[in-house]
């Protein structure tokens, strides 16, 4: 049994919201000494990488590698930054989101809208497709179309999700305004959208394309597979948890269904805490550098399923949410048994390797 099961029953949202109150405080001091240990390493990183190219690109790699390292850094500046609890000032957050928002490669305003929707729905089986990933039950995916699984289990490829996945969100979908979107949060992804290619366009001036591709490619390549990777597993655990509308609760989504990313500390700084992520979850307004210390001061939140660099690599046979056992399953016997007759046929046909035509003589 899971040890947070009774989390929510024993502490009320309102005393565990209480409890959160005193971490949620905002360090100015803390978050300008964060922006200075993270953009400045980040740019000489990025430099050292482009001066190792004239000695050697395995060289310069291991170098972009930890450059990209810090690029997730910044993410969670920027990720700080639309909760408002980076800075105190409003302005303060929004200015350096979007600043922070083209380095990632992200436009502020959007990703606010859609991560507040996130935090806001997050493990709620009715309201899914607000900031999350796809995910089908085991019921749905028996009763889906041959196209519609067929297109499921290439999203949910390893090598899709984190290697065209970056390319996609970071690259394509963040260029485009989401339906809807009011003139403050289009007029911001546009003017994300023309700073990048003022930077990029600079830097090409400056040290040419070749050089700035040899560079900025591995480093955007990188950053982006580790940020879904980490956006992925936080919620993508066995025994994680998920509910349709009249049965969800808030705090049992974010203690049970945020994982606790356990990281070697060098790793845990360099992704700004953000494997406490049931503490984020539990209350978004508490800011990175002071999710560890919530967390260690509180024995409901010490409960929630801890996943290490190990364990969470488990996570890439997760395909499907079992509402009867409560847990991440794959593509196995039971789901099969679940198809109907002529859905498994038909998936049959469709796999069957086809004949070749000879040409009559």
């Amino acid at each position: 049994m899971n040890p947070s099961t009774n989390t929510a029953s024993a502490n009320p949202i309102a005393e565990l919201k209480k409890h959160m109150k005193p971490y949620e405080k905002t360090d100015s001091k803390a978050s300008i000494r964060q922006m200075i240990n993270t953009l400045v390493p980040l740019v000489l990183l990025w430099v050292g990488g482009y001066l190792s190219l004239s000695i050697s690109y395995w060289l310069a790699l291991p170098i972009l590698l930890v450059a990209s390292g810090f690029v997730i850094r910044t993410f969670i500046i920027f990720h700080d930054c639309t909760h408002g609890s980076f800075f105190k000032n409003k302005k303060a957050n929004d200015i350096v989101g979007t600043i922070t928002g083209v380095i990632t490669m992200m436009p502020y305003r959007k990703w606010k809208y859609s991560h507040t929707r996130h935090h806001a729905t997050s493990s709620n089986l009715d309201k899914r497709g607000e900031g999350d990933m796809w995910l089908l039950t085991v019921e749905e995916y028996a009763e889906a179309s041959f196209w519609t699984r067929l297109a499921y289990r290439c999203y949910r490829n390893p090598l899709v999700m984190f290697g065209l996945g970056p390319i996609y969100v970071f690259l394509i979908e963040s260029r485009f305004n989401r339906k809807g979107a009011k003139r403050q949060e289009r007029i911001n992804t546009h003017l994300t959208t023309a700073l990048i290619v003022l930077l990029y366009a600079a830097l090409i001036w400056a040290i040419g394309w070749q050089a700035f591709l040899l560079v900025q490619v591995p480093v955007f390549f990188f950053s982006g597979l580790l940020g879904i990777w980490l956006f992925y597993v936080q919620h993508q655990f066995e025994d994680s948890y998920f509910e349709h509308e009249e049965e969800w609760s808030y705090v049992n989504a974010a203690v049970e269904g945020s994982s606790y990313y356990k990281l070697p500390k060098p790793l845990q700084w360099i992704t700004g805490n953000i494997g406490f992520h049931h503490v984020h979850h539990l209350s978004p307004k508490v800011p990175n550098y002071n999710l560890e210390k919530a967390h260690d001061s509180s024995v409901p939140l010490q409960k929630a399923t801890t996943i290490t660099l190990r364990t969470s690599l488990q996570s890439l046979k997760f395909r499907l949410w079992d509402e009867e056992t409560k847990s991440f399953t794959g593509y196995g016997r039971k789901v099969r048994r679940g198809l109907p007759k002529n859905a498994v046929q038909a998936v049959a046909r469709e796999l069957k390797p086809k004949a070749p035509v000879l040409p009559k003589d």
